[in-house]
């Protein structure tokens, strides 16, 4: 096994705690990469940008904008 495993404590777990943990990590590896859906929470959010949107859409920021602003807070 692994030094991980070991210095973790993973070895030690039951297998079917050690099959949760690998789902688990799988599962939030995936999601970040965006292989799953959005959580609850991810779509509440979503839904409140797109109204927001929908509410004012001549208030947006430019490409231009947002490309200036990350270069000045880089420097």
């Amino acid at each position: 096994m692994g030094h991980v495993l070991r210095d973790l404590g993973i070895d030690r777990l039951p297998i079917e705690q050690r099959v949760t943990l690998v789902q688990e990590i799988w599962d939030s590896i995936a999601r970040e990469v965006g292989l799953l859906p959005p959580t609850a929470d991810e779509k509440q959010e979503i839904e409140g940008r797109m109204s927001e949107d929908d509410a004012s859409p001549a208030n947006v920021t430019t490409w231009d904008e947002i490309k200036r602003d990350a270069v000045e807070r880089w420097k």
